[in-house]
């Protein structure tokens, strides 16, 4: 559907498309004409999908001429990034209509700076609860005469703990009014919200087989424990991506890893919750001028950054929440531009984990080869080469041809000239890289000669008191940790608890996921096994049932060593 379609003013089409767009996407063409009504709404989508518009246009649209009419319209969001980018896009959906002025409330700006621009006139606000807060409690901000409130990124703003502030914001507020949410999730909190503070809302939703987007590769790496920075320089340099966003679960990891990426000349930098606005301020300027090509940031940091040409979006820690995954790699392939996402992995938990997110996300998540220092060099010479020699056929080096002849009269050839040059530009950047060799999927063999694979057993309480048989325990060991049955080695069953072999390597994952676990009804302690008294106390009670019913003369030659021995001790 064309914006034409829909029953928009004729300033705002004509500044839609000065912003070059033409085509509604799904969330634009189901909410517009709602909110256009004045309805209540609920909508579910993801981020990228054009959400600021299908809530930014109609309530520009809605907003009436003259200056005695105060804010008309709040829009809260979770961060202040977000609050920016909306204020940004709203102003350019009013560039024809010179009566409407939203402003931007935030911290880590300038109180005074924003209460005069609310004094001028401000007729849509956009903020962060925090801030729209203080505002209230100044009487810098009236909203008496709010006609919209807008909910973006509800659940974002929940997580953050801004529920109380949403709730207080909204008593201010007349009861008559319109009332639009937007969230990627909606958790029960959410709909708590919808029932108190809406009336009929209309629920809205894009379909689930939209969760990812079909023009973003998505792999993964898998390296050793404590390697992964070393992986992601070594995937900057082979990939050489002019935008690339780096996603960290927590503020103290962006700051290291950003501290890391800069110590080897890499131009990155930091962005996350605890930075001054100022600060982060530069950091996206930075990043959007393409003055940084590597942005690392948190989930919520990241809220509302809007960068078209972002190539690759890597994933150096997995997202705590399977939504956040959705909302990460929808940062590259945007503007119908193809993208890749990247994720970096260690040990087989976050494998799994990594597995259940692309279950969820309904996506194929493809395992990738990490390239070598060896990959690297060969696609860097390659790429000079080609360069040397696209410069010699345009000419241009006439000038330093005096130079080189210089070096050839100490008898060296133009060969061994050219290749001193190569190397001289490309050593120091090669001899940073970090050290890889081609790793080998490995597959438990047990201890039969065929593997030499270290293992641990752990120790896990259930036995044959508990009637269990190798062949259900096997099965028990596989649904609970989600690998598959060739990673375990021999099972020992014993009266109280049973032990499998296991690779080392899996130690951690499997003591998680067993802990807890129910076998055939009871649930289960699991352990490292340091071998028990238990164990043997069964050999003995086995060795006994054995030797019930035999002549003497067919027990073992030990036992006739033990008889003789005892008789001689007694007759002595």
């Amino acid at each position: 559907m064309l914006f034409t379609d829909l029953n928009l003013c004729e300033e705002i089409i004509k500044a839609v498309e000065d912003m070059g767009f033409t085509d509604t996407t799904e969330i634009q063409q189901k909410a517009i004409p709602i909110m256009l009504e004045g309805k209540d709404l609920v909508g579910k989508s993801n981020t990228g999908t054009g959400k600021t518009a299908a809530f930014g246009l109609p309530v520009v649209q809605g907003i009436k001429k003259g200056t005695k009419n105060g804010v008309q319209a709040i829009i809260l969001c979770p961060t202040r990034e977000l609050a920016m980018q909306a204020c940004g896009e709203l102003k350019k959906f009013a560039a024809y209509m010179p009566w409407v002025k939203p402003s931007a409330v935030y911290g880590g700006a300038s109180m005074d700076r924003q209460i005069t621009e609310l004094r001028r006139g401000a007729n849509i606000v956009v903020g962060t609860p925090g801030r729209v807060m203080d505002h209230i409690r100044r009487g810098t901000l009236i909203l008496d005469g709010v006609c919209t409130v807008v909910l973006d990124e509800a659940d974002e703003m929940l997580d953050m703990g801004f529920r109380e502030d949403i709730e207080t914001i909204l008593q201010y507020v007349p009861e008559e009014r319109q009332t639009a949410l937007f969230s990627a999730t909606m958790p029960p909190e959410i709909l708590a919200i919808t029932d108190k503070y809406q009336k009929n809302p209309i629920k809205i939703s894009i379909a689930s087989n939209a969760r990812t987007v079909d023009s973003i590769e998505q792999y993964y790496f898998e390296v050793p424990m404590g390697r992964k920075t070393d992986a992601l320089r070594m995937l900057l340099a082979a990939y050489e991506p002019r935008l690339a966003m780096v996603f960290c679960n927590t503020k103290r990891m962006v700051d290291e890893l950003s501290e890391s990426l800069i110590a080897k000349g890499i131009k990155a930098a930091g962005l996350h919750g605890d930075m001054k606005q100022a600060a982060r301020t530069q950091v996206l300027d930075s990043f959007k001028s393409g003055r940084l090509n590597v942005l690392i940031a948190t989930d919520v940091a990241a809220r509302g950054i809007d960068v078209d040409d972002v190539d690759i979006v890597f994933n150096y820690d997995l997202p705590q929440d399977n939504e956040y995954y959705i909302h990460r790699i929808g940062r590259t392939g945007r503007a119908g531009k193809s993208g890749r996402a990247y994720t970096i992995i260690s040990g087989r938990k976050q494998f799994y984990e990594l597995k259940d997110t692309a279950r969820f996300c309904k996506a194929e998540i493809i395992r990738k080869e990490l390239p070598t220092k060896e990959d690297v060099a060969e696609k860097k010479i390659s790429a000079a080469l080609e360069e040397t020699l696209r410069a010699t056929e345009n000419g241009g080096g006439e000038k330093y041809l005096p130079y080189i002849e210089k070096i050839m009269a100490q008898g060296f050839s133009t060969e061994a000239s050219a290749a001193a040059m190569l190397d001289m530009r490309l050593s120091e950047e090669l001899n940073n890289l970090p050290k890889f060799t081609k790793s080998v999927v490995k597959e438990y063999k047990g201890k039969d000669g065929r593997g030499t694979v270290k293992t641990f057993k752990p120790e896990i309480s259930a036995g044959r008191k508990n009637k269990l048989a190798p062949n259900f325990i096997l099965g028990a060991l596989v649904d609970a940790t989600g690998m598959s049955g060739k990673f375990f080695g021999k099972i020992d069953i014993y009266d109280k608890f049973f032990t499998v072999e296991i690779p080392e390597e899996e130690r951690e994952h499997v003591l998680d996921a067993m802990t807890g676990v129910k076998i055939n009804g009871q649930r289960v302690t699991v352990k490292p096994y340091e071998g028990r008294k238990e164990r043997l106390e069964d050999d003995r009670r086995r060795d006994r049932r054995k030797s019930y019913g035999k002549p003497r003369g067919d027990r073992s030659n030990s036992n006739r060593r033990n008889d003789r021995h005892y008789s001689a001790r007694r007759k002595g």
